[in-house]
């Protein structure tokens, strides 16, 4: 469990209202845009706004921010919703932008009838042109002086489908010369002809974001709007409708969004990296959507974790992808099953080990966790697989490994010595002959023999194959973002190494798509989502310990 933590600023706010009277209940909301995967950035905001109520009751949205008819689909509100509920969370109601078109038509019909609102035919890059720059005014459009009926009747005709996409737009009548450019005349409807994944055709005028959004919420009596840095000059404008349209005054607060290093957040770049191959999909395990982390092996503790100890604050900053892998590494050290896998195999045979005998030996699931996991069987025989590197020919200086004459324990099982080693052709080993000492079987030990080094084997007799991939970091560089160029020139190309043909032991053969194992000594596994009876795919969620880091200094 995470140590007591002082409360951040947006708890702060929340229990002052709260113990001021001035809300009863909170309700907050969490208004993704069906338009992509969510990723460890929204995790962020899931757990914010899902655990704001969970600890001072009350309750969660969860509103689809669905106004933008051309980018979004049911896939994504499916997709959306399922990475919700793993991380552990649940809504109290479920709703979309769309449910409030009417009303919000009528919201915007009420600022035309109280010379809030015109419409203006000019083409975007007219509007663009009159809006000024931060340090001089805008200009007024030609169309600003529009009287009311008149701004009535074509919004109407606008609704009715009388003119083609961008023949004009409806605008606020704010303030042309404010100092925040947002609150220069911002058009507040569109006309977008497309289908709407949930209302059809029956709408082609649709809401902007910073008209639709601030209403939603009061719409939902939503008492604390929560939202990341970008959207401060937009609170303004927030406000504005509100107060306007006297409406439920739901307030915004913003905070720093999650800048993860060696990836990017935008989910148009990684619908980018989707679209042209770069990945397999949205849920590539080098991706850092959750459905990327959840099919790499991340369990919700560890990303919930994760969010908590990022913590909450008004400054961008860039957290370190080290953080999330040690978070993941400290649960699974908990909770994954410790199992024996040989990735670079070569032979190892047990030369006088009774030939055709097998035996069962017994190993300990996981000795952190705190039932100890519990046992398992493990077969063992004359001819065992050991990874390449556990054998030197001519050992270095405190090499605690297998080389000709030096003895380790073979992991659950006995002490062996090499005697021996055979080489192909072209110099290279492919057996090593080794003796066992019967006497000393783990758990029974009674040679009084003591060896430094322990490593880990399979039984070639028994063993299983299966695929394994294993994965580095997507880009070589720490914000892609900030590189000069495409962000797809930082790609790292060793991003993933995928070893065809590994052993494991047969203890795996009933792996479980949601269950998490240590292969000993080399990391934590998961079985991916393509793998099948016949063939098994395990993926590396995270090594042992952080290499990253030492490769870094």
């Amino acid at each position: 469990m995470s140590e007591e933590r002082s409360l951040n600023f947006i708890e702060e706010i929340i229990e002052n209202d709260l113990q001021s009277g001035k809300y009863e209940t909170l309700i907050t909301r969490f208004p993704p845009e069906p338009n992509g995967y969510l990723h460890i950035g929204h995790a962020k905001a899931i757990c914010l706004n899902f655990g704001l109520t969970q600890k001072y009751g009350g309750y969660t949205n969860l509103r689809f921010d669905d106004t933008n008819p051309v980018t979004e689909k049911t896939e994504y509100v499916d997709s959306q919703q399922a990475d919700i509920r793993w991380l552990g969370f649940e809504w109290k109601n479920e709703l979309y932008t769309s449910d409030y078109f009417e009303q919000l038509y009528k919201f915007a019909v009420q600022l035309i009838e109280a010379g809030l609102a015109y419409v203006d035919h000019s083409t975007a890059e007219e509007i663009a042109q009159t809006k000024g720059t931060p340090t001089e005014p805008g200009t007024d459009s030609q169309y600003r002086s529009r009287s009311v009926a008149e701004n009535l009747d074509l919004f109407t005709r606008m609704r009715n489908g009388e003119f083609p996409d961008g023949a004009c737009t409806l605008r606020a009548k704010i303030d042309m010369s404010s100092p925040n450019m947002l609150m220069r005349d911002p058009i507040i409807y569109r006309i977008k002809h497309a289908e709407h994944h949930r209302t059809g055709n029956t709408w082609c005028i649709y809401p902007m974001y910073d008209f639709a959004h601030g209403q939603s919420d009061s719409i939902e009596s939503i008492t604390h709007s929560i939202c990341t840095l970008e959207y401060v000059s937009h609170r303004e404008l927030y406000d504005w409708f509100i107060e306007k349209l006297n409406i439920f005054p739901s307030h915004q607060y913003e905070f720093a969004r999650l800048n993860l290093t060696y990836t990017v957040m935008s989910k148009r770049k990684l619908l980018q990296l989707v679209n042209e191959g770069v990945v397999s999909g949205w849920d590539d395990p080098r991706m850092p959507t959750i459905s990327g982390l959840r099919r790499r092996g991340y369990t919700p503790e560890s990303i919930r974790e994760f969010c908590e100890r990022i913590g909450i604050a008004k400054r961008e900053n860039l957290i370190e992808l080290s953080l999330l892998e040690f978070c993941v590494r400290e649960h699974l050290n908990k909770t994954a099953n410790r199992v024996m896998a040989v990735l670079d195999p070569i032979k190892m045979v047990i030369t006088n080990y009774p030939e055709g005998q097998s035996e069962v030996l017994i190993g300990e699931n996981n000795p952190e966790a705190e039932d100890k996991g519990g046992t398992r069987e493990i077969p063992f025989s004359k001819e065992l697989w050991i990874e390449r590197e556990d054998f030197m020919e001519e050992p270095a200086k405190k090499w605690f490994r297998l080389a000709p004459g030096a003895m380790v324990r073979l992991k659950f099982a006995y002490i062996v010595k090499c005697e021996d080693f055979v080489k192909d052709e072209n110099g290279n080993v492919t057996e090593i002959h080794c003796s066992y000492i019967p006497e000393s079987k783990s758990g029974e030990d009674t040679s009084g023999i003591n060896v430094k080094g322990t490593i880990h084997w399979v039984s070639a007799a028994h063993a299983k194959t299966a695929e394994i991939r294993i994965y580095d970091r997507l880009f070589t560089v720490e914000s892609p973002d900030s590189e000069e160029g495409d962000f797809k020139d930082y790609l790292n190309p060793d991003s993933i190494k995928v070893i065809k043909e590994a052993f494991i032991e047969p203890y795996l053969a009933d792996a479980k798509q949601d269950a998490r194992y240590q292969f000993i000594r080399k990391g934590y596994y998961s079985l991916d989502t393509d793998s099948t009876p016949e063939k098994l795919v395990f993926n590396q969620t995270v090594g042992l310990k952080d290499a990253w880091a030492k490769a870094k200094k």
